[in-house]
């Protein structure tokens, strides 16, 4: 795979820092694989992450929401119950699993049903920085031109 210098974007790129970082982030290839998950889209302003926990109980999982950031951490509390594996295809390991969130991304709740937690995340963006409709005052033009338009 080939890597790239993202140097210069830091040269002369003002407050595009965290978007570099981003890139950066993103072209290494040490992104954690446990707990496997799935990111939906569920609709236009709406996602949903599943993680499939299976051997975690609801006590043994921290989610934590901050700014532009969910982490998810599984701390598996330890078994008194000494076992002996034949084979041992189930993970309950430790883990911290971070998501990187747009901007105006808020977390709107979070469940966690027969080994699945689901957290549900919206993309409200306030008023003002909705896109609005500027109207062009003054001169003869515009009137004329707001009459066609009504015609």
């Amino acid at each position: 795979m080939r890597t790239f210098d993202l140097a210069p974007l830091y040269r002369s790129a003002i407050g595009f820092d965290r978007l570099a970082q981003l890139l950066n982030d993103a072209q290494r290839n040490d992104t954690p694989s446990y707990p496997p998950y799935n990111i939906e889209l569920v609709s236009d302003d709406q996602y949903r992450i599943v993680m499939a926990l299976a051997g975690f109980s609801r006590e043994e999982i921290d989610i934590t929401f901050e700014r532009d950031s969910l982490t998810v951490v599984g701390r598996k509390q330890k078994d008194a119950t000494e076992r002996t594996y034949l084979h041992r295809g189930i993970a309950a390991r430790d883990f911290e699993q971070r998501f990187q969130l747009a901007n105006h991304v808020k977390v709107t709740g979070a469940s966690f049903d027969n080994g699945m937690l689901t957290i549900e995340l919206v993309r409200e963006i306030p008023e003002a920085l909705k896109p609005r409709k500027i109207v062009i005052n003054g001169g003869e033009n515009v009137t004329a031109l707001e009459q066609r338009a009504a015609a």
